[in-house]
């Protein structure tokens, strides 16, 4: 842990915040208190990806996620249909 006094910590603040991303720093007052910087790791949603391009319509989607959506004994008939023809 880097220590600084109150004063080095004023002065050199972007040093502080630079060492902060890699370990914790104590901030010590001439009255005694002493105070902790930490870096706080970036918050990010699990449903935060990144888009794909693609070029399939709205319409292909919907049709997919329909299709997805009948019971397999429905698409298995769906298959045979189209095999005959």
């Amino acid at each position: 842990m880097k220590i600084y006094t109150y004063s080095q910590a004023r002065q050199h603040l972007s040093e502080v915040l630079n060492v902060a991303e890699r370990e914790e720093v104590a901030i010590h007052r001439r009255d005694g208190r002493v105070f902790s910087i930490v870096s706080k790791p970036k918050e990010s949603s699990p449903f935060d990806v990144p888009g794909i391009k693609t070029k399939a319509t709205t319409q292909t989607i919907l049709d997919a996620i329909a299709d997805g959506r009948r019971s397999p004994r429905t698409r298995l008939a769906g298959l045979s249909d189209q095999a005959r023809g």
